[in-house]
């Protein structure tokens, strides 16, 4: 998002930045992201086209033999998602479409350190509402990982702030001199700042919200993460084209250039880096929805959360390599440092390092299971000569060949009889 959001699409040639008009469209943004989200069906499509081709073997299920089976593996607590509660998609789905919009607007208005700095808070409102809704424990070692990697996220912001402010005197020191002369008499300019991070901060809480959510579907409702993100993906991009005869209206359009649909479609049409880029987001975004939905059903929402605030790791990286990013000595430590916060709280929550010893922590290994008498007797009987001799002796070792019929009631491989010693008077 943060790539369209850069690119130029009216005025480029004019020599004024200020003149220069870029693609601020969020309406567009979040379908588009929707759009891309429905990918994944793809994959669910020809999977079942290719097994219609294919004829239908019925194989017994284990419950089909014992009713206790489903009870064993235990999958009986999960029900399947057909039916009207599909629709239970639709509600992470608004979340994520009200967490999107709110999170393209408080970008418009927010620098993009500020941006990355305010997303910090994800994970802390992701464990909040685990705790409340989810009924999960959380120990005090995870809560201080939680704090660390806000830390570290705020850090990074903070630092990719001062180090575009040194890029810029450094190349034009009398210009940068002169606009924070102007940005120190524009009270207008800290205000807008305020109601961005406002947007970024209130759009955590309904994307923390749809995280919870996913997680409660999963551990209710056994469905695929593909099925679960293109369902999302399709209410999500119902719900906009919804809304569409509402935004049309002049007199909303007319609130905001960002409600304008008709220049947005033309700016993103006329515009062949605009499209490319779009397209190379949709898709970027399915399978990001896709991993994501992936840890919330195996893991957990709030590991899925730490493992999306390290996404700006991965694009630090990139930038540096593709030269969008610059290595400033000092302030450059601040990032590592941040990075390095970052990394390290994910790990502690996910327990790949151990805990400190002043934190309290999970208590240890219970002991290994007690087998009562009863079911030691079941395993004594499993265990016994006879059902070992019924069941591991091949007729291969008997010199039969598999088609031979053993009468009833005898054994596989019964002992042969001894002579009896003989006896002299």
């Amino acid at each position: 998002m943060i790539l369209t959001d850069m690119q130029c699409v009216e005025n480029c040639l004019d020599p004024d930045p200020a003149n220069q008009i870029l693609y601020e469209q969020p309406v567009w943004q979040t379908l588009q992201m929707f759009l891309g989200e429905m990918l994944c069906f793809l994959p669910v499509l020809y999977t079942w086209l290719a097994t219609r081709r294919q004829p239908s073997v019925h194989l017994p299920s284990d419950s089909e033999h014992d009713p206790q089976a489903d009870i064993k593996l235990g999958t009986s607590s999960q029900q399947s998602l057909t039916g009207w509660k599909v629709l239970l998609l639709w509600i992470p789905a608004i979340c994520d479409l009200t967490g999107t919009t709110l999170m393209n607007v408080g970008l418009l208005y927010t620098p993009v350190s500020i941006y990355q700095m305010t997303r910090g808070a994800l994970v802390l409102f992701v464990g909040v509402f685990s705790v409340i809704f989810l009924r999960r424990r959380l120990w005090l070692y995870q809560w201080v990982s939680l704090i660390i990697v806000m830390a570290g996220v705020g850090l990074v912001g903070w630092s990719g702030s001062l180090i575009k402010d040194a890029i810029k005197e450094a190349i034009f020191p009398s210009l940068a001199a002169h606009v924070k002369a102007d940005l120190s008499t524009e009270e207008p300019e800290a205000t807008q700042v305020l109601v961005g991070v406002f947007f970024v901060l209130f759009a955590q809480v309904f994307t923390a919200t749809q995280f919870v959510v996913e997680e409660k579907i999963m551990e209710r409702y056994s469905v695929t993460p593909l099925v679960a993100v293109g369902f999302e993906g399709f209410f999500g991009a119902l719900s906009i084209i919804l809304l569409f005869p509402i935004l049309s209206i002049p007199s909303v359009s007319k609130l905001t250039p960002f409600f304008d649909l008709p220049r947005g479609w033309h700016q993103m049409v006329d515009n062949s880096a605009v499209l490319y880029s779009g397209i190379a987001i949709a898709c970027s975004i399915a399978f990001f929805n896709y991993f994501g939905l992936s840890v919330t059903r195996h893991v957990s929402a709030t590991a899925r959360s730490l493992t999306d605030t390290c996404r700006t790791l991965s694009i630090w990286l990139i930038s540096l390599g593709l030269g969008w990013e610059k290595f400033i000595f000092p302030t450059s430590f601040l990032q590592v440092t941040g990075f390095s916060l970052l990394v390290y709280g994910t790990f502690l929550f996910n327990n790949l390092i151990s805990a400190p010893v002043c934190l309290s922590g999970p208590p240890p290994a219970s002991s290994p299971v007690r087998i009562t008498d009863e079911e030691g007797d079941e395993s004594d009987a499993l265990l016994s000569a006879s059902v070992l001799d019924e069941t591991a002796a091949l007729p291969v070792d008997l010199g039969q060949s598999g088609f031979d019929v053993i009468p009833e009631g005898h054994h596989l491989n019964q002992p042969k009889p001894h002579p009896e010693p003989q006896t002299q008077d």
